[in-house]
């Protein structure tokens, strides 16, 4: 059930500040008068303010006596009315008089009873809204805006909440029928099919439907492309989905997910058919996502064995090329040493130690693998895995994003003629070769037509190759594959132009950016070059900064000392805090919060759980310290491990805990202390490794972690909670998820600045931070491999002209301008997410003119950023600052997740995308809870005369675990008295 609270249905604040009781309430002169015309006495004039006021500001009647106390008294206090008790206004609230004060209220403010239209005009707009929306929260709030707009009393929030309940299920009717209306007889019974358990597998079809894929050796992939090819044929079958809308869509797959066979065997007809058609769709996409991360990873293997193959090739063919070199040398001193032409004959042929056929074959051989040509040691690897590479680009249909359809007809080429055994083959007539690497042609085309009209191709070669090209093009977007969420068309995700012409003026006046492409260069272009003149007339003072023969070199600042009772306070609080357990600290924090009221059912139909609370937290610490549903019930009594894993099938998505991550961010922004450590204004972004079981396809080898795992992907706040997480491969350049915390981030803490570590150095980065007004600034490891960018060409600087290269091309820039702001709107309107488009841009593409454009912004952008680091040893301790905190927290989740040997147990990948977000919120309530305690602390240290200054403050931290015990039996002690937050603060 929707809250109140959660909607935009208007209430009473619970605690008004005096600037917003006067600026609210206070009644002017005019409406002073209106009440002396139209009341007989005191309490009328009162009774007729009160409402007055209430309904500018709630758009509804309330009884009087529901007024609170402070906003009656202040405005008696301006009418100048005094001696109006509580009995009379309730007597006022009984008698006929109250219908004529409404009628003056409703005269003067010009609105309309509720009665006289209002219920059509709310069945009308939720009808509407609940086409595409499927929270009732959404769907209330479009009903409250028309009722609004039309003048009209707002009824009880009742009202609306049943009206709206009953738009949607209608909707979500009509569209079950939809959908089932479009099913053959056949099909239902083949889907009433999937229901029961098949003997000999002892597993239904429904649950078939939904497997994940596993550790990608070669069995297991062949099952898997088998699956794939189950799903495609099913679809075929099923009608077309585009016409849902994404909300539904979501909450629909969500349902789908929950349910299992026998769930789905006690609902009406039409709604099961349409969830297990809709879960044919869901699941092929995803399958689709995992045929390509499959291909890449193979293909990557590929690439990377032959690399170390020809590097162990190379190192035991040391000896044959010493030999080569001295039968050369002795060959060229035997030339040498001949005064005729048959001298320098014989001389040679009496130093030959091996007859010229066999030399020359050595050498073919050394030149096979000169200039670290490695795809001659890819065939053998290949003849293994091609029959599965193959089968994958078989059920991928890849199309081109562009009118270049060069590479998806060789695909077709190769597909045509996969069962074929020569090893040379006739090219097709009107098959292009013009996107074929360099590095590729002269494996690809035959040595026998090399010199001529290119005719044949080798076939084996051309195959490795097209597979290779494949997947970096789809990579960077210029290839696409249909049935795909990750790697479908991302242009059909963007705005379109007109709406594009409608949002673009404001959007650039909101972030301060010339519209025009002309004035956006010229404005860069000059900030540009005035920063670095500054810089460079500076660089002699700049005793952090020098330049050698090498590069830039950055050097270490000096640490700030610490102030000298900064230690003695941090143990005073150590010493104070009380000793508790992980699963007390859970109910203090969730008992401020109540989080659990946002874990209802995920259907919205189920019964309600018995003790929803204990469950909830038993589930949070369940999954947030990944001790697993049954040792979780081994530790808490009454809590068996089926009631913990119920609640997390049903109960809990990720987009709840997103929202309860939000909860405590929000609370957490009402301490004065955090506000102590930062602004809010700068976030840092890092990554750490979580171990995984090799049994799926998300886990993955991470050379500089070692092991297998994936990346829990942090944003972290310079007040030091996490606003955000994700969980990614191992394989993922992290920096393209950089920006996603900050568009997805709906809590009270809005940062403007990203900090990052290396990765986050990526051009395309900078650009699109820019155009969706975000400062990057990121951690500078490696300064000396870094390339300043000139801003025109001919200019030079007397001190730092050694560390620019080449002038930006803002032409480029120009020209491209408008289709860079309209992936910036796309993704500012929730289209698009900016990892969508960087892992397009994250690759150099011939066909995408737009990762050059990017790149070019980037280069002034990052230039910008960098002479700004070179330049302010400020700047460079905030960004080592914010980092910093980032690693702290990575360290203090994971030591929150201490069961399973820290090794995350689930193989689907959303139920560890689930865990990850588990974690966070646990991580994030214990922060809050040790910064309500430390704040109890510091009062209290203060009031007994401790010295407490701003700066001695600044140097704490919440990532305290001292006081944490995580280990032991544990009880839900939910009865227990706990004292509420404090956010007073006297020690400041």
């Amino acid at each position: 059930m929707s809250a109140e609270h959660e909607t935009a249905y208007p209430r009473f604040k619970s605690n008004l500040t005096d600037t917003e009781l006067s600026e609210i309430y206070t009644p002017t002169d005019n409406e002073l008068a209106f009440a002396r015309r139209h009341s007989g006495n005191q309490a009328e004039r009162l009774a007729l303010l009160l409402q007055l006021k209430v309904v500018q500001r709630l758009g509804y009647f309330t009884q009087l006596t529901e007024i609170p106390t402070t906003i009656r008294s202040h405005i008696a206090q301006h009418a100048h009315i005094k001696g109006v008790s509580k009995t009379q206004l309730r007597n006022l609230d009984r008698a006929g008089t109250r219908h004529r004060l409404r009628h003056l209220v409703r005269s003067r403010l010009k609105i309309k009873p509720f009665e006289d239209g209002g219920t059509e005009v709310v069945a009308e707009s939720t009808a509407i809204a609940a086409q595409t929306m499927q929270e009732l929260v959404d769907i209330i709030n479009v009903a409250i805006e028309e009722l609004i707009r039309q003048r009209f009393e707002l009824p009880g929030f009742t009202k609306l909440l049943r009206t709206a309940r009953s738009a949607r299920a209608y909707a979500n009717t009509q569209i079950y029928q939809a959908i089932t209306s479009q099913l053959s007889t056949d099909i239902k019974n083949a889907l009433d099919q999937l229901l029961v358990v098949d003997p000999d597998a002892s597993e239904s079809g429904w649950q078939r439907l939904k497997c994940e894929p596993k550790k990608p050796t070669n069995k297991q992939v062949r099952a898997y492309l088998n699956h794939l090819t189950w799903l495609k044929q099913w679809v075929e079958k099923l009608p077309d989905m585009s016409f849902i809308a994404a909300a539904k869509w979501r909450q629909f797959v969500l349902e789908a997910r929950t349910f299992d066979a026998a769930d789905l065997k006690r609902m009406k007809p039409s709604k099961r058919y349409a969830l297990a058609a809709m879960m044919f769709h869901v699941q092929l996409r995803r399958a689709m996502d995992n045929a390509v991360t499959i291909l890449t990873r193979k293909m990557a293997t590929l690439h990377n064995n032959a690399k170390q193959r020809l590097e162990n090739y190379h190192l035991q063919r040391t000896k044959a090329v010493d030999t080569l070199i001295e039968q050369f040398r002795k060959m060229l001193h035997a030339f040498n040493d001949g005064e005729s032409d048959a001298e320098r004959v014989g001389g040679i042929n009496k130093v030959l130690t091996d007859s010229p056929e066999n030399l020359m074959a050595e050498c073919d051989q050394h030149m096979t693998y000169a200039g670290d040509n490695y795809i001659p040691f890819m065939l053998s690897s290949f003849q293994a895995q091609r029959p599965l590479l193959l089968n994958c680009l078989e059920l991928l249909n890849i199309q081109s994003s562009s009118s270049d359809q060069s590479l998806v007809e060789a695909c077709h080429f190769v597909k045509d003629h996969r069962h074929s055994r020569k090893a040379i083959l006739p090219l097709s007539e009107g098959l292009s070769l013009h996107w074929l690497p360099e590095k590729w042609k002269k494996m690809v085309i035959s040595k026998s037509s090399a010199t001529v009209e290119i005719t044949e191709l080798n076939r084996k070669y051309f195959e490795i190759c097209v597979l290779s090209q494949v997947v970096t093009e789809l990579k960077t977007g210029d290839l696409f594959v249909e049935h795909s969420d990750e790697y479908n068309d991302y242009r059909d995700q963007l705005i379109t132009w007109p709406e594009y012409e409608e949002q673009i003026s404001d959007y650039c006046t909101l972030l301060e950016i010339p519209q025009d492409p002309n004035g956006f260069v010229e404005t860069l272009q000059s900030e540009l070059a005035n920063m670095a003149t500054a810089v460079d007339q500076q660089f002699p003072e700049n005793e952090y900064v020098d330049i050698d023969d090498n590069g830039l070199i950055i050097h270490k600042h000096e640490k700030t000392a610490e102030p000298i009772s900064l230690k003695k306070l941090d143990q005073a609080i150590t010493e104070r805090l009380p000793e508790q357990n992980i699963l007390d600290v859970m109910i203090e924090a969730e008992s401020w919060l109540s989080l659990h009221k946002k874990f209802g059912p995920v259907t919205g139909f189920d019964t309600k759980l018995k003790e929803p609370q204990k469950r909830f937290i038993a589930t949070l610490f369940c999954y947030g310290c990944n001790l697993g549903p049954e040792q979780t019930a081994r530790s808490i009594e009454e809590l068996s491990r089926k009631q913990v894993a119920w609640m997390n099938l049903h109960h809990i998505t990720e987009e709840r805990l997103d929202k309860a991550i939000q909860a405590v961010i929000n609370a957490y922004n009402k301490f004065r202390l955090p506000k102590s450590w930062g602004s809010g204004k700068h976030v840092s972004a890092d990554g750490t490794k979580w171990n995984l079981y090799e049994q799926n396809l998300l886990s993955e080898y991470h050379i500089r972690y070692g092991g297998y795992g994936g990346i829990g992907y942090y944003h972290v706040s310079d007040m030091y909670i996490a606003l955000f997480s994700h969980f990614i491969s191992c394989g993922v350049y992290e920096a393209i998820y950089i920006l996603d915390g900050l568009i997805k981030n709906e809590s009270d803490i809005q940062p403007n600045t990203v900090h990052g570590d290396t990765q986050a150095q990526s051009t395309p980065v900078f650009g699109l931070a820019h155009l969706l007004g975000i400062n990057l600034m990121p951690r500078i490891r490696k300064p000396k491999k870094l390339i300043f960018y000139r801003p025109q060409r001919g200019i030079n600087y007397k001190h730092i002209d050694r560390l620019f290269g080449e002038a930006i091309n803002w032409s480029l820039i120009k020209t491209h301008l408008p289709d860079m702001l309209r992936i910036a709107l796309s993704i500012k309107s929730g289209e698009i997410t900016p990892s969508t488009i960087l892992r397009r841009l994250g690759t150099k593409s011939r066909k995408n003119k737009l990762y050059f454009a990017f790149r070019e912004l980037g280069r002034a952008i990052r230039t910008r950023f960098l002479l700004k680091y070179i330049g302010d040893i400020e700047l460079r301790r905030t960004v080592q600052t914010a980092t910093n905190k980032s690693e702290e927290f990575n360290q203090f989740a994971q030591w929150l997740l201490f069961g399973g040997e820290g090794v995350i147990a689930e193989n689907i990948q959303h139920e560890q995308r689930k865990i990850i977000k588990y974690n966070h919120l646990v991580a994030n309530l214990v922060i809050l809870h040790n910064v309500n305690n430390m704040t109890r602390v510091l009062n209290e240290l203060k009031k007994e005369g401790f010295d407490i200054t701003t700066e001695l403050v600044a140097g704490l931290a919440p990532y305290r675990t001292y006081h944490l015990n995580r280990f032991g039996d544990y009880s839900l002690h939910l009865g227990r008295q706990i004292e509420p937050m404090n956010f007073q603060t006297t020690f400041l």
